[in-house]
C-alpha cells in the first residue's frame, strides 16, 4: 500500500507546524465554496417521502465517509428546487455542523438528484488543481480535530458556524501528490470495508444461530409450551435464583478519584465491563456478572451478561452470580441471558434498573449440560470468529491512522510521476 513513499528532508515552518518547501498551507475558505441550508419553513413530516426522485441528504445518512443512499428519505421536486446551492454534484464533500460536528462524507457516487437537509455544509471545491478525495481525508485527519478542539476552547462547542470554517487551514501538497495521498488512503478504506462487512455477516449469522440453538436446540422434533414460549420437549424452565447465588453482598464501589490513587494489575468492573484497573482484589475464581443498571438493560446494544474469572473487583452497578447447579453450563447461561428479553424484570423510566429480587425471578431455558456444551461451543466459535475480525480492523485504522499523520503532513512523501 505504501510502495514509492520516500523521506524528505526540506521542511518549512508555517503556522500549522512543518511541511514540505514545495507544499502550501491553504485555507479552506479560498479554495472552497460553503454552503449550507437556509430557511426552507414550512417543511413538514409528511414531506419526507419513502421514494421520489430527489434525495434529503441528512447526517444520520453519513456511513463510513460515505452516504447510506438506501437510508436517504426523499422530497418533493419544490423542494429539492428551492435552494441551488445545496443541490449536491459529484467531488462534493459534507461535513455535520450540528450535534455530532465534524462528520465527513465525500459525494463519490450520486445515484440521484439530491439536496442538503438541515445540519450539513456542502463543500465544493473551485478549481480542479484541488482534489475532492485529498481534501476528504485532510477533514477526518489529526488537522481538523485540533481545529475544532480550538473552537471549543473552553466552551461546550454545540454549532459549526461557517464564519469559523472558512479558516480552516491546512497543508496541501501538489496535485499529482494529492492524488497519491488519496489512492493509498481509499486503499486501507476499502480493506476496512471489506473487513466491516465480514464483521456485520459474522454477527447476522450469530444473530441467527442464537434465535435457532436458544429456542429450538440441536435435533428435536417434539416441543411444548411454557411460561416463557414454546421450547424442546426435554428442556426444563429455570429461575435465575435456582440455578445461581447472587453475591452482590461483596461488592464494593470504588469512587474514580480514589481509584486514581490505587492503580494496579486487577481489573474493575462495572456494568459492561472493565471501566479502570487497581491495586487489590475482592473476587478470585470464575462468575457471571449481569447488568444492574443502566440503558443498555433495555436498548440491549451491548452484552448484559458476560464471564468472568481470575481475581477482580466490582462495583454496584453489575451483579455477581455464582452458579450453584452442576447442571449448568456458564456459557451457556451467558449467551441465553444476553438473548432472552428481560423487560418484564426491569423496574424504572429514567434510569431502567434490574434489582436482584426482580432478577432472582427470571427463567431461562434450561437443556440437558451435554447440549448446553454444544450449543455454547458452536456460538463461541463465531464469537471466536468474530472477535479475530474486530482485532483486523483495529490494526488497519492503526495502520491507517499513522499513515494519515505521515502523509498529510509530509513526514513521508510519495513518488509521483509514476504508476
Amino acid at each position: 500500500m505504501v510502495i514509492g513513499m520516500k523521506s524528505q528532508e526540506k521542511y518549512r515552518e508555517t503556522p500549522i507546524g512543518k511541511i514540505p518547501e514545495d507544499w502550501e498551507v491553504v485555507r479552506l475558505g479560498d479554495i472552497a465554496e460553503i454552503k449550507g441550508r437556509i430557511g426552507w419553513h414550512g417543511l413538514r413530516d409528511e414531506d419526507y417521502l419513502k421514494d421520489g426522485d430527489y434525495y434529503l441528504v441528512r447526517g444520520i445518512d453519513f456511513e463510513n465517509g460515505r452516504i447510506a443512499w438506501d437510508k436517504c428519505v426523499y422530497v418533493a421536486k419544490k423542494w429539492y428546487e428551492k435552494d441551488s446551492n445545496i443541490q449536491l454534484k459529484e467531488g462534493d464533500i459534507l461535513i455535520t455542523k450540528d450535534g455530532t460536528i465534524g462528520k465527513v462524507a465525500l459525494i463519490d457516487y450520486l445515484p440521484k438528484k439530491a439536496t442538503l437537509g438541515t445540519g450539513i455544509f456542502r463543500i465544493r471545491l473551485k478549481s480542479s488543481e484541488y482534489l475532492p478525495q485529498y481534501i476528504y481525508y485532510v477533514m477526518k485527519s489529526h488537522f481538523f480535530d485540533k481545529f475544532v478542539q480550538l473552537l471549543k476552547a473552553g466552551s461546550t462547542l454545540s454549532h459549526l458556524y461557517q464564519k469559523d470554517l472558512v479558516n480552516f487551514e491546512f497543508p496541501l501538497p501538489p496535485l499529482e501528490e494529492q492524488q497519491k495521498i488519496a489512492e493509498i488512503l481509499s486503499t486501507v478504506d476499502k480493506a476496512i470495508d471489506k473487513v466491516d462487512e465480514a464483521i456485520a455477516k459474522t454477527e447476522r449469522l450469530k444473530k441467527g444461530l442464537m434465535q435457532e440453538l436458544l429456542t429450538k436446540g440441536i435435533g428435536h422434533t417434539e416441543f411444548k409450551d411454557t411460561e416463557i414460549g414454546r421450547i424442546p420437549k426435554e428442556w426444563e424452565v429455570a429461575k435465575l435464583g435456582r440455578i445461581c447465588e447472587f453475591l452482590d453482598h461483596l461488592r464494593v464501589p470504588i469512587k474514580e478519584q480514589d481509584r486514581a490513587k490505587r492503580k494496579g494489575p486487577y481489573p474493575y468492573y462495572g456494568a459492561q465491563g472493565v471501566i479502570d484497573w487497581i491495586d487489590d482484589y475482592i473476587f478470585d475464581g470464575e462468575y457471571i456478572l449481569l447488568a444492574e443498571d443502566g440503558e443498555n438493560l433495555r436498548s440491549r446494544k451491548l452484552p448484559i451478561a458476560f464471564k468472568v474469572s481470575g481475581k477482580f473487583w466490582v462495583n454496584n452497578h453489575a451483579h455477581v452470580l455464582k452458579i450453584t447447579s452442576d447442571t449448568v453450563n456458564d456459557d451457556y447461561l451467558v449467551y441465553i441471558l444476553n438473548f432472552i428479553d428481560i423487560r418484564p424484570y426491569i423496574v424504572g423510566s429514567a434510569q431502567p434498573k434490574l434489582n436482584q429480587s426482580d432478577a432472582k425471578k427470571i427463567k431461562v431455558p434450561l437443556p440437558p449440560l451435554e447440549e448446553q456444551q454444544k450449543i455454547a461451543e458452536i456460538l463461541s466459535t463465531v464469537d471466536k470468529k468474530l472477535e479475530l475480525e474486530k482485532k483486523r480492523k483495529e490494526k488497519l485504522e492503526r495502520i491507517k491512522k499513522g499513515l494519515m499523520n505521515d502523509l498529510l503532513t509530509g513526514k513521508r512523501r510519495v513518488k509521483v510521476g509514476q504508476s
